[in-house]
């Protein structure tokens, strides 16, 4: 079997999203539904850009599992590394939209989701390593046995090229801020590249002095720092350091809440093109918007021409 150019492990589930806009969810009257997942909706991204893509997860023995396991085939995402945790449901996920900025989400993850009892005893390492891009987040950090396969997973990397931890700091799955820290911290020093918000970056606690750091800055747009401070000469303080930013692109914001996906599996695609850094965080930025300007996330996600036209008109 070829090579995954993208694998990515962590979480995925069922998206529910109301089809009346500006509603409250007690008022809602229909819903669409959606597979979801940050780390699946990066694979899926990346899979709509030609790249061969799979993802490490695990569904519930039920329907919705079953539709998730289509849902990627039909995205052309390999779904050999997902399996079912018999008894644990799996999660669903519903979402009020409430346009340009107020997105709330409520998480059905209990007793437990099945994407946290991902064994190490049941990786794949040899894929792992071999994966041209592999892709974790904090959630699978946040619980046991979860914790362990993905810190295991990114030993086997041991921050060899184009290894993402996407900070993906999500509150409701930790209890605390500091215990996120704790285990962010112990990840970092395997990742070659990192993605955040700026909240998640404070939750890291941390800026790593080397490698890629990508920080999301809203309204703002994106910055990209890559190199090692000072160089090996030691001459300046940034010598050896790339910096790149991005600006946002105006869009009319529909749902917001696949964006930083959609810059996830651009930015894949962008680094394994081989594009140098500004045009790969400008690719990556023009795709996060078209998706904030459309429904769904998955579903949602450009071809590389959807985004070259936005990026020339912008």
């Amino acid at each position: 079997m070829a090579v995954d150019e993208v694998l990515t492990m962590g979480r995925i589930g069922v998206d529910l999203y109301p089809q009346q806009i500006g509603v409250p969810l007690p008022r809602v009257r229909t819903f669409e539904k959606f597979l979801g997942g940050s780390p699946t909706n990066v694979a899926v991204a990346a899979a709509r850009y030609g790249r061969r893509s799979a993802v490490i997860t695990r569904t519930g023995a039920d329907p919705f599992g079953t539709y998730l396991h289509e849902a990627l085939r039909s995205f052309h995402v390999d779904d050999r590394f997902v399996t079912a945790v018999p008894g644990l449901p799996t999660p669903v996920t519903f979402c009020e939209i409430f346009p340009p900025d107020d997105f709330p989400l409520y998480f059905y993850r209990f007793p437990k989701a099945p994407d946290l009892e991902i064994h190490k005893s049941e990786l794949d390492l040899e894929a792992i390593k071999n994966a041209d891009i592999f892709w974790v987040t904090g959630t699978g950090l946040s619980q046991e046995p979860s914790r362990a396969a993905t810190l295991t997973a990114l030993k086997q990397r041991d921050k060899s090229d184009m290894t993402v931890f996407d900070l993906d700091y999500r509150p409701m799955f930790w209890e605390s801020r500091e215990e996120a820290r704790h285990w962010y911290q112990q990840a970092l020093p395997y990742a070659s590249i990192v993605v955040g918000n700026r909240d998640e970056w404070e939750t890291a606690g941390t800026t790593p002095d080397d490698g890629l750091a990508i920080v999301k800055q809203g309204p703002d747009g994106v910055t990209a720092r890559r190199g090692r401070a000072g160089g090996e000469s030691g001459a300046g303080k940034d010598a050896g350091v790339e910096e790149v930013s991005a600006k946002p692109i105006p869009v009319d914001v529909v749902n917001g809440l696949g964006a930083g996906d959609a810059f996830g599996g651009a930015l894949c695609h962008g680094l394994l093109s081989g594009w140098d850094l500004a045009t790969v965080i400008g690719f990556a930025n023009a795709a996060g918007a078209i998706v904030a300007s459309r429904m769904a996330c998955a579903d949602a996600m450009p071809t590389e021409d959807e985004v070259r036209a936005v990026m020339a008109r912008a």
